[in-house]
């Protein structure tokens, strides 16, 4: 037999209702507020068949170029041969949830504005760069009294 390769194939886990979280949507999906150049992810709800994304923009992240009624306009980037393609979808409210991509750079930048704020009271000069974690600094490990242990396997044993 062959096999058929239509719009919804190979979506059989991708597009279904999570444990407990079959039947109705809860109201707070409808209650976001969205606005131009929010960032979003694209993860179609199996609930509402109707202005469902088609199976490769599950999961991506696009920008909102367009806010409708019911649906919103996202500008997703697909590759397509060795470009990046701008790709334009309308998807309905259901199948995007806001983005936290962006949740710990701007924690960052408020974390960093209070720490200018406090150096410039002092008047010292404070660099807000992110350094990498430097190496653990070296010790000695005592035998006196924590002599070696040797491991072995156990034994293997038939029990009948």
């Amino acid at each position: 037999m062959g096999h058929s390769h239509g719009l919804r194939s190979g979506t059989r886990y991708m597009f279904s209702r999570k444990f407990r979280e079959h039947g109705a949507i809860r109201s707070s999906t409808f209650m976001h507020v969205y606005r131009v150049g929010d960032l979003v992810d694209i993860k179609a709800n199996g609930a509402v068949q109707k202005g469902m994304p088609y199976k490769f923009y599950h999961g991506r992240t696009g920008v909102v170029y367009n806010v409708a009624p019911r649906a919103l306009g996202i500008i997703v980037h697909k590759q397509v041969g060795n470009r990046m393609m701008e790709k334009r979808i309308n998807v309905r409210i259901e199948h995007v949830q806001p983005s936290k991509c962006r949740d710990a750079f701007l924690a960052r930048v408020k974390e960093n504005e209070v720490k200018r704020a406090e150096a410039k009271k002092a008047g010292l000069k404070v660099t807000l760069k992110r350094q990498p974690e430097g190496p653990r600094p070296a010790h000695f490990v005592s035998q006196k009294n924590n002599q070696p242990i040797t491991v072995t396997p156990v034994a293997y044993e038939i029990l009948i």
